[in-house]
């Protein structure tokens, strides 16, 4: 399976079944991944109360958040090797939109049903 891909995204969404629900975290959220292999990538995860009921490639209309990351950082976050948060925090991930909804997101990306 192809990282970034929709099947990728199929699989993640089939795992995040097992997540329990977190009331009131819930967004549309866009990611751009930058300077990857095939080249930028774009996809989205829509949350609802901690769900994942969608992620699609390509953009999505109106995102509460919008993520950007290198490529490599990315890969990184998704092994557990760099932290999201403190790669917020050191500028390595930006986030433009509802920050302040993305910083409720995050401790979710910490829990152990998340790992």
């Amino acid at each position: 399976m192809r990282y970034l891909s929709q099947e990728w995204l199929d699989e993640t969404r089939t795992l995040a079944a097992e997540q329990p629900a977190r009331p009131g975290a819930t967004a549309r959220i866009q990611y751009v991944v930058t300077g990857g292999p095939d080249g930028d990538v774009k996809y989205s995860w829509e949350l609802q109360d901690g769900m994942l009921l969608a992620s699609h490639l390509g953009t999505i209309a109106d995102p509460d958040v919008t993520v950007t990351a290198p490529y490599k950082e990315w890969v990184k976050i998704a092994r557990g090797e760099l932290d999201m948060s403190a790669a917020f925090m050191q500028g390595v991930v930006k986030v433009t939109g509802d920050t302040g909804k993305w910083l409720h997101l995050l401790p979710i990306t910490r829990s152990r049903e998340y790992t």
